[in-house]
């Protein structure tokens, strides 16, 4: 049953970051809303490889930030954006229907070289460094999108676009 409820959790909140992916407007991708913002194509970016992170909770007892680049390329297509999301969720799906409920519960750790940010069992590491670090910046791209004046879509209910407001 806890599996059930954290592959349903997952599978959700995946699909409504996807909705939000699928209206990038590509003619964006550079702009940022202030000098110390990510620009609308890194964010993307940086939700897109939120799904790296995740497949990484189950690949390996522990994640060292400290050894991948700080910041990748920012992908400048919605269709590469899409594209590699897709690709990564469709593992995360078999990851998630191929594990069990001891491995959920196995200690993973965050770190930073010696530094320990995180130590907790696999399944809240997955909603709090995956998934929640996801819908933040998924969130982030709302706000985007809000100033830009492309409409935004409803992720927990109507947005005021969709409501007609």
């Amino acid at each position: 049953m806890v599996k059930k409820l954290i592959i349903g959790d997952a599978m959700y909140e995946l699909a409504q970051t996807r909705r939000i992916l699928e209206r990038l407007p590509e003619e964006h991708m550079m702009w940022k809303p202030h000098e110390k913002s990510m620009t609308l194509g890194g964010l993307a970016t940086h939700l897109v490889n939120l799904l790296n992170w995740q497949l990484a909770i189950f690949h390996s007892p522990e994640f060292d930030l400290s050894t991948i680049p700080f910041r990748r390329e920012a992908l400048e297509r919605r269709e590469d954006v899409l594209e590699e999301f897709d690709t990564n969720v469709v593992k995360l799906e078999k990851l998630l229907a191929e594990c069990d409920e001891k491995s959920l519960g196995e200690e993973w750790t965050l770190r930073s070289g010696d530094h320990i940010i995180l130590r907790q069992p696999r399944a809240l590491a997955l909603r709090t460094f995956g998934l929640s670090h996801m819908v933040h910046h998924r969130a982030q791209l709302g706000v985007y999108y809000r100033l830009l004046d492309i409409p935004v879509p409803g992720l927990y209910g109507a947005s005021a676009d969709e409501a007609g407001k």
